[in-house]
């Protein structure tokens, strides 16, 4: 019974357009021609590889003396802020790389990496199916792309309903990201495990290791960020340290992730009523659903795992953000080619800028 409802919702799912444009064809011989002439590998090298080991150290180093040197409380809360920073670049270029499997050329290194989100107390298989196949094909298609989908408390494409609160949601939403990774380990990961969809999209079947991975990192993950340090430095320093922490994880993984989506300019194409097809070929609209920020500026683009260059990366989540930058130049030059627009902001600031003027614009309009 089961797999027959799996099987009617995938059906149900929208389709793209055959669409006469050649954008997507001529987009990859222009990257594959790159790399052949260059002899490049895809996947990453020594400098992402480096940068991993010096934030698996800055992990350690930052948690040992946290719990085990606990610092006067000013120098601590500071250490809590790097801590939480840290998380997240592990997270933007170890796991996120890892999960696509373009961290490296071998498969279990990538497992490996992809695997840090559990000990981080997410979860690597229900990360792969909400963000690999179902955000990664369906970007801002509402109904699919649990991304978008914040509701009651946010409306971030207008296909959705708005409600009175949400004319102050450009202000209130920064205490909303400042949760997400509090929510994140504690409750999505388990709504999704147990009802085994993400959002209305059915998951792929779990197998016993995934279970046994599920709970056993989940434990993990209490005992590392929980139980130990309540056991070293007492429960209140434990938690005013744990909220810190979270909280910057989940502003700095929040914000980079919206800017590349809910920003003014971007699409949110609806599939068609009698067709179900969108009315793109898959690339373009990965295009237009989709912009960039800051990619000049090298130390976002390290911090930030080359996040700031998502056009590239939905285009291409098989490469490793650490080719985007030459890569951006053969999308940007394909898309003007082709007459499809390249979204892009120049800072950071002006794609935050951008994202609260969206979000204030779907509030008040109806």
């Amino acid at each position: 019974m089961h797999q027959f409802l799996v099987k009617a919702l995938i059906m149900q799912m929208p389709k793209f357009s055959n669409s006469p444009h050649t954008f997507h064809a001529d987009l990859k011989k222009r990257i594959n021609s790159y790399f052949d002439q260059t002899g490049k590998s895809m996947t990453g090298n020594f400098a992402l590889y480096l940068k991993a080991a010096v934030l698996g150290i800055s992990f350690i180093g930052l948690y040992v003396h946290l719990v085990f040197f606990t610092p006067p409380v000013l120098f601590a809360l500071v250490e809590c802020i790097l801590f939480g920073c840290v998380i997240s670049a592990i997270g933007f270029n170890v796991m996120h790389d890892g999960g696509h499997g373009s961290f490296s050329k071998s498969k279990l290194i990538n497992q490996m990496a992809a695997l840090s989100l559990s000990v981080l107390g997410g979860n690597s298989f229900i990360w792969h199916n909400k963000h690999n196949i179902i955000h990664h094909s369906y970007t801002n298609v509402d109904g699919v792309d649990d991304d978008i989908n914040i509701q009651p408390f946010m409306r971030m494409s207008s296909s959705q309903k708005r409600l009175k609160l949400h004319k102050y949601q450009h202000v209130y939403f920064w205490g909303l990201y400042a949760m997400l990774y509090i929510l994140w380990i504690f409750i999505l990961d388990y709504n999704k495990y147990f009802r085994r969809r993400v959002g209305d999209v059915p998951m792929k079947k779990m197998g016993i290791m995934d279970h046994f991975n599920f709970w056993i990192f989940k434990v993990v993950h209490a005992f590392i960020f929980i139980a130990l340090p309540i056991y070293v430095v007492g429960f209140g320093t434990w938690l005013i340290g744990f909220l810190v922490t979270t909280v910057v994880t989940g502003l700095l993984i929040s914000i980079v992730f919206q800017l590349a989506h809910t920003v003014e300019h971007v699409s949110f194409p609806t599939a068609n009523i009698d067709t179900n097809k969108i009315e793109n070929e898959w690339a373009i609209h990965q295009v237009n659903t989709t912009a960039n920020f800051a990619t000049h500026n090298r130390l976002v683009s390290w911090l930030v795992g080359g996040l700031n260059f998502q056009i590239e990366h939905h285009l291409f989540p098989k490469i490793s953000h650490i080719h985007y930058p030459a890569v951006s130049k053969i999308v940007r030059q394909t898309c003007a080619d082709h007459g499809i627009q390249y979204i892009e902001f120049a800072r950071v600031h002006k794609a935050i800028a951008s994202h609260v003027t969206y979000l204030k614009h779907l509030g008040q309009a109806s």
